[in-house]
C-alpha cells in the first residue's frame, strides 16, 4: 500500500523540532487524496518541496514521505500549501 507519512514541524514552540517534548505525525494513505490532492503532492516533490513563508516565518511546515522504487523521499512545505487531508490527518504526542 502506498502510504504518505506526515509530520507537522515549526511554529512558534518549534514543535517536532529535536529537544521538542511534543511529536505531531501521521500516516495517510494514497487512496485516500482526491485527485486535486493527489496533484498538489505530486507538485510538491517534482518541486523538491517549498521554502519557508516568509510572510509567517512561525507557521507550522509539513514534513511528508513517500516510498518510492528509489526509496524514501522526502519535502517540506508550509502548511499554506499543504492539501487539508494531510494536515487533518496529525495527531500531537507527548514524548
Amino acid at each position: 500500500m502506498d502510504l504518505l507519512t506526515i509530520e507537522r514541524i515549526g511554529g512558534l514552540g518549534g514543535f517536532g523540532l529535536p529537544g521538542s517534548r511534543l511529536r505531531s505525525h501521521g500516516k495517510l494513505p494514497l487512496s485516500d487524496l482526491s485527485a486535486a490532492d493527489k496533484d498538489v503532492v505530486d507538485k510538491l516533490f517534482e518541486g523538491g518541496g517549498s521554502p519557508p513563508d516568509s510572510r509567517n516565518p512561525h507557521g507550522f511546515r509539513y514534513r511528508i514521505t513517500r516510498q518510492t522504487a528509489s526509496g524514501p523521499q522526502t519535502v517540506e512545505a508550509p502548511e499554506s500549501e499543504v492539501p487539508a487531508i494531510l494536515s487533518s490527518a496529525v495527531t500531537d504526542e507527548f514524548n
